[in-house]
């Protein structure tokens, strides 16, 4: 029996419970704009698992670009490696959504961005990357423009540095940890001197997707890939061949826009709950609380309770790619 949102919320601890149970994820009904900032094609394949992982949820969307922001490894061509694998399911996903962009409108979305890390000044020249996310957030569009970071925040901060005013149109959910070694500088520079951004830094939150939750049978990490993922369609053997079992540490700031309310981050959301603190009046990081750390990492329960609920969902994306879901 599938577990509700109901009677998983009674499984897990008091301290997990007072969070949860006080709304369980509800489905968005309003297209969200968003942008993705990667270092992908760099030292780490989950960012083609991520990317992967993304365009077969790219219907839900409004996808406004994809920055290519290593810094060092990775350029603009390797998001084109995946929408490679995207067109030869684009009309298997048709069939299922009409609202799937066009191949060639997505890659009319990549550019590059910064290929070194910020000096010391904290800023640098403006990158095609940066430009682009300041005309997108510029748009004339009452819509805030999510940008999720999945490498270093370099194109961001310089961004934000061009164009202070977009600010109030800009909502970045971070992927930290090891990307925000590769540019501290730029991560900093936007802490100290722009605290009003809308940020959630997620700095171990996001390692939930891969540690803890459900893992028994076809929900293991190699397991879901073999069972669920190879085999179906040109997405599904691109991202297995990539990494042959899940990581997508990236993922979590993709779920966080696909269930539960994407304006306030201390609700529940598949891709992790965050708290707010005293730093500006709007950022949030990972949780401390004790009874949320998933294996040594803060925060992470928030997003492996889900685990069973966002495989399924992708499982059934999965198939979309396959032309075997149920219509």
């Amino acid at each position: 029996m599938k577990l509700t949102c109901h009677h998983r919320c009674a499984l897990i601890s008091s301290a997990v419970l007072a969070m949860l149970v006080l709304a369980c994820p509800v489905a968005q009904a309003d297209r969200l704009r968003v942008a993705v900032s990667s270092d992908i094609g760099g030292s780490d394949n989950d960012d083609y698992q991520s990317m992967a992982h993304f365009l077969v949820y790219a219907d839900r969307f409004d996808v406004e670009g994809m920055i290519s922001s290593p810094p060092k490894q990775g350029r603009a061509q390797h998001f084109q490696h995946a929408i490679d694998a995207y067109e030869k399911d684009y009309a298997n996903l048709r069939r299922y959504s009409s609202a799937y962009p066009a191949p060639e409108q997505l890659r009319g979305l990549v550019k590059q961005g910064a290929e070194d890390p910020a000096p010391d000044a904290s800023f640098s020249r403006p990158t095609e990357g940066s430009r682009w996310l300041v005309e997108r957030a510029s748009a004339k569009d009452a819509r805030p423009l999510y940008v999720l970071v999945w490498g270093s925040i370099t194109d961001v901060a310089q961004a934000v540095h061009d164009a202070p005013s977009i600010k109030n149109k800009l909502r970045v959910y971070a992927i930290g940890s090891w990307n925000t070694g590769n540019d501290r500088i730029s991560r900093d520079y936007l802490f100290k001197e722009h605290p009003d951004l809308w940020w959630i830094e997620a700095d171990s939150t996001f390692r939930g997707m891969y540690v803890g939750g459900q893992q028994e049978g076809e929900w293991g990490n190699q397991a879901f890939l073999d069972q669920h993922v190879r085999g179906h369609g040109a997405l599904g053997d691109f991202l297995v061949d990539k990494l042959g079992a899940i990581k997508m540490g990236d993922s979590p700031s993709v779920l966080y826009l696909l269930m539960g309310d994407p304006d306030d981050p201390t609700a529940p959301h598949w891709g992790g709950s965050f708290v707010k603190t005293d730093h500006g009046p709007h950022y949030w990081t990972d949780s401390a609380d004790p009874a949320l750390v998933e294996g040594k990492f803060p925060g992470a329960k928030t997003v492996s309770i889900w685990r069973e609920e966002f495989l399924r969902d992708w499982r059934d994306r999965m198939d979309r790619c396959a032309g075997t879901a149920q219509e």
